[in-house]
């Protein structure tokens, strides 16, 4: 009987001290999981904004970083609870379709071409992004693009098709990659390919690889976080991701945006703010 009565007491002892911690916020903290596609991964800016996030409010975010296409087939499938992504034909038929509720614009960067600083299309120092890719179709040199169904093939196939260009041929490679590996893969190659501007930025092994076209209006990036619609998709989070997309949406959010910089240069600009 004394042996029962003190591990009976033991028991009380531990359960208190579990009830005690987890009152006390020292339980695991919730994790939600974020589909957004590599640009914002690969250019370090979630690395950089994620745990003031995590510090404010003890929720962890896993990140799923995937082309846009991917991105949001992913939390289709109701395989994470709110998705940051730059398609604006593809978040259409996302809503479309039901599974999102509400989209916001939160930060804006820009699309540029680069290239071999031997520039074989004679495209360096232009400011329109279509000219310049009927110049590299018309030389014929060499075009690596990412052919994954992000956010920046949908825009690369957007820009041949006002070129009124179908790049076909021995010039034109697809390797089914993030932009990071793109990049590599145009260095290695000393070949053109469409980057947005901040893994560019991020990316160390630039080679003989330039910025050559730039500047033009058409090339500006939105990037959109799109909350789940709970009628979709009960799974999801939901309160958890709205406390995310409202950090992202708020002074604070905007101001880590704001404030990420790779060597003295903004990689991503808050939008929020803006509209």
């Amino acid at each position: 009987m004394g042996g029962g009565r003190r591990r009976s007491r033991a028991s009380v002892g531990i359960a208190v001290l579990y009830f005690g911690l987890v009152a006390g916020g020292i339980a695991r903290a919730e994790t939600i999981v974020l589909a957004s596609t590599t640009s914002v991964e690969n250019s370090g800016l979630l690395a950089h904004i994620l745990p003031e996030f995590t510090k404010s409010t003890g929720i962890e975010v896993r990140v799923v970083a995937v082309g846009t296409g991917e991105a949001l087939d992913t939390a289709a499938r109701g395989e994470a609870d709110l998705v940051l992504v730059h398609d604006p034909n593809a978040e259409d038929k996302f809503m479309l379709e039901g599974h999102g509720f509400t989209r916001r614009e939160i930060a804006w960067n820009d699309f540029i071409i680069v290239g071999p600083t031997i520039d074989p299309a004679h495209i360096a120092g232009g400011h329109d992004a279509v000219s310049a890719f009927k110049a590299i179709a018309e030389s014929k040199a060499v075009f690596v693009s990412r052919g994954d169904r992000s956010g920046t093939d949908a825009f690369e196939k957007r820009l041949w098709r006002y070129a009124m260009i179908e790049p076909v041929g021995s010039w034109y490679c697809k390797i089914g990659s993030g932009m990071a590996a793109t990049l590599k893969a145009a260095s290695e190659m000393h070949a053109y390919t469409l980057s947005d501007r901040g893994t560019w930025l991020s990316f160390k092994n630039k080679g003989d690889l330039a910025v050559l076209v730039e500047g033009d209006a058409h090339l500006v990036n939105r990037y959109d976080v799109i909350l789940l619609n709970p009628k979709r998709h009960a799974e999801a989070k939901i309160d958890a991701a709205y406390r995310l997309a409202d950090w992202l949406l708020s002074p604070a959010g905007q101001a880590a945006i704001g404030s990420y910089k790779v060597d003295g240069e903004q990689l991503f600009h808050p939008l929020a703010t803006e509209q």
